[in-house]
């Protein structure tokens, strides 16, 4: 199993202590406030060393107090034991692996392969256009470290060329020009293939839940010429009268349709919320199918708005996968999901309990 322990030290509400995850399946049970989403939380931290609810970490820090750490033991099939810490003192952050310092957070991909299903991945149906964009960057970034480079490349330029049509100082615009082409292009074409890949997925699962026929995910570049130099340049007057760049892959457009019409418009809410599921649940077939690891999948309360059907057909769906974590209030019936060998933590006031 991945996760064999977790080790807290002043993060958030829990206890500093040493919580045993070696079980294929944890259940964490207790009243909202309690403390089960941030084992979660300290679990997804551990794999890719940053939080999923804040990139202040001086936020997770448990109150009065102005350091944390976290030790994480885990094993994959492929490889030995290892073992993840990240300290959090004198408002700086230090990830270990092995003991030995890393000095890229990319250098923990396909380590600990987490996937996150949460109640704000609703925004990934209902919200702007950069949350969806952010879902399918995030896909490619778990198991691809060159994207990591490509979007952070891409981002310095962007931000470089918006500087100098801010500041009319244009000398600089052809180089900036063909530096976010060069990036932007290979953003784009690798978005495409991976929502080409989602859309094998997603179409097939969501019709399965929902009975809904041909709903699948389009991808509308804002580059679609193919002399990416030739566009910039003839709308460049258009990006120094307003300022900033007005076309790349920062400005593309990811959308759910059906019968080539907008979907989500005219969507209920349990459609939408069942959208914002199913990708994460095809996130985790696609990162699979990708690196060829199982996944790790962290359920944070995301089972309480679908009914008993729904639920289990959701979880029918769900990939083979080598961990899995779930939060669930008291009265919920979480012995329908059950294992022989599931291991229950009740949650109360940053405490566990085994029961």
């Amino acid at each position: 199993m991945p996760f064999l322990y977790q080790t807290f030290y002043n993060f958030r509400n829990l206890k500093n202590d040493t919580i045993d995850l070696s079980n294929r399946e944890v259940y964490f049970v207790g009243e909202n406030g309690q403390g089960k989403s941030n084992i979660l939380e300290s679990l997804y931290y551990s794999a890719y060393g940053i939080s999923f609810r804040t990139h202040v970490d001086l936020q997770i820090v448990k109150t009065n107090e102005k350091n944390f750490s976290l030790n994480a033991l885990y094993k994959h099939e492929n490889y030995d034991v290892q073992k993840i810490s990240v300290i959090f003192e004198n408002n700086k952050k230090r990830i270990e692996k092995n003991g030995k310092r890393i000095s890229d957070r990319k250098e923990l991909i396909n380590t600990i392969p987490c996937i996150l299903f949460c109640h704000d991945d609703l925004k990934f149906a209902t919200g702007e256009p950069e949350n969806r964009r952010f879902f399918i960057d995030q896909s490619l970034t778990m198991y691809d470290s060159s994207y990591i480079d490509e979007i952070r490349n891409y981002k310095k330029i962007l931000k470089s060329r918006n500087l100098i049509l801010k500041n009319h100082e244009y000398e600089m615009l052809d180089t900036f020009d063909n530096q976010l082409a060069a990036y932007g292009v290979i953003i784009q074409q690798k978005r495409k293939k991976s929502i080409f890949e989602f859309n094998e997925i997603f179409s097939r699962i969501f019709a399965e839940i929902t009975g809904i026929e041909g709903v699948s995910i389009q991808y509308d570049p804002s580059w679609k010429s193919e002399n990416v130099q030739a566009f910039l340049l003839e709308n460049r007057d258009r990006d120094k009268f307003l300022e900033t760049s007005l076309s790349g892959p920062h400005r593309d457009r990811i959308n759910f349709v059906k019968d080539h019409k907008l979907f989500i418009p005219t969507a209920s809410t349990g459609q939408c919320r069942l959208v914002s599921l199913l990708l994460r649940v095809a996130q985790a077939v696609y990162l699979s199918r990708a690196t060829g690891l199982k996944p790790v999948l962290l359920m944070d309360d995301v089972l309480l708005e679908l009914d008993p059907n729904k639920r289990a057909k959701l979880t029918s769906l769900l990939p083979d996968y080598d961990q899995l974590f779930c939060t669930f209030l008291p009265g919920e019936p979480y012995e329908r999901y059950m294992h022989d060998t599931t291991k229950v933590y009740k949650i109360e006031g940053g405490q566990w309990y085994e029961g």
